[in-house]
């Protein structure tokens, strides 16, 4: 494979053992210099050593959702520094295989929560959820009139639990609460940002999909300031060269209902009854009709359940998918069959 030198301007030993193994074959065969992963096929393996195997200059778009880091079955094996390289060298391999002119789509959640055991442990006050009306100052001020008493003789005289006792003075939970590690939120566009300016990506846009109201009728409430996360990211990043623009790919109402506008909004998928987070056909649907033309490829290297090559079907492009999980890869073909 004539494999441009950007491609594989990184450090291999980022990789897992198992994938220096296969990358290194991948450049050692005769074979592996003329053959190209083939169209409208979905390959079973990591992105991260089937993308140097795709024609360089052939994909007019990129369009996945990678893992969001947030405790998903498929992602359990992830360190958060592990998801950080897994998106820096998939992102990284786009480059050489991007037509000049063409686009790498990312949808992601725009914000990450995660156990972080540097973040300083202390428990929120939940005013409105205290079982007890016993505040710190009355605590403070019994403690002061009665210097010699233990918490269990401090709950005794103010008619609380001493577990009651020991939150109003620490701000912690005595039964566990106290060694339970923070949650850390970590704002995720600049990374990407990063990994695609280093690529040799430029941003270009970015569109917001705004979900169904997935809580209405949900029993789910928050202790914290924190908001329910009802929307993603579609991260436009543009590959430099002549970008055709063709304002007949869509009708005079998508262009004004959805084509030039910066929110996106369509319900999410209702069951992940047999993938933990697919996204709905309305995501890849738009992004394929605004940005390419019948015929061309679309990539989705995080395949999942297979609905970017759905969707690529039901425009008349061509697709590859990658897929990681087997079980996946056989659910991918299933649909893709189907819609054929």
């Amino acid at each position: 494979m004539d494999t441009p030198d950007s491609q594989l301007d990184f450090d291999i030993k980022r990789l897992p053992k198992d994938l220096q193994e296969t990358f290194n074959e991948l450049y050692s065969t005769e074979d592996a210099q003329t053959s190209y992963l083939q169209p409208n096929k979905v390959y079973h393996g990591d992105a991260r050593a089937l993308l140097p195997q795709i024609e360089p200059n052939s994909i007019a778009l990129s369009v996945w959702s990678p893992p969001y880091f947030v405790g998903k079955e498929y992602e359990a094996h992830l360190t958060f520094e592990n998801w950080q390289d897994l998106l820096e060298i998939v992102i990284q391999h786009h480059f050489s295989i991007i037509k000049p002119g063409g686009f790498l789509v990312i949808n992601i959640a725009d914000i990450l929560c995660f156990k972080d055991p540097s973040m300083p442990r202390i428990q929120a006050e939940a005013v409105n959820r205290k079982r007890s009306p016993v505040t710190r100052e009355d605590v403070l001020r019994a403690m002061a009139e009665h210097p010699d008493y233990n918490r269990y003789q401090l709950a005794e005289l103010l008619g609380c639990s001493e577990q009651t006792i020991d939150r109003r003075l620490h701000g912690n939970n005595i039964r566990g609460g106290k060694y339970e590690s923070q949650t850390r939120v970590k704002i995720v566009g600049g990374l990407v940002e990063e990994w695609a300016l280093k690529a040799g990506f430029y941003p270009y846009d970015r569109r917001v999909w705004v979900k169904d109201a997935a809580w209405e009728n949900s029993r789910w409430a928050a202790l914290s300031y924190r908001s329910v996360d009802e929307f993603e990211y579609l991260y436009f990043f543009w590959k430099p060269g002549i970008t055709k623009y063709d304002r007949e790919r869509l009708s005079s109402d998508e262009w004004k209902n959805w084509g030039s506008r910066a929110v996106w909004s369509f319900p999410s998928v209702k069951a992940n009854d047999d993938h933990e987070a697919k996204f709905p056909i309305d995501l890849p649907l738009r992004v394929i009709r605004l940005l390419t033309d019948p015929g061309d490829i679309v990539l989705d290297c995080f395949m999942g359940s297979g609905t970017t090559a759905v969707a690529a079907i039901q425009e008349k492009r061509q697709y590859i998918g990658i897929e990681l999980l087997e079980k996946y890869v056989q659910l991918a073909r299933q649909r893709i069959a189907a819609e054929k």
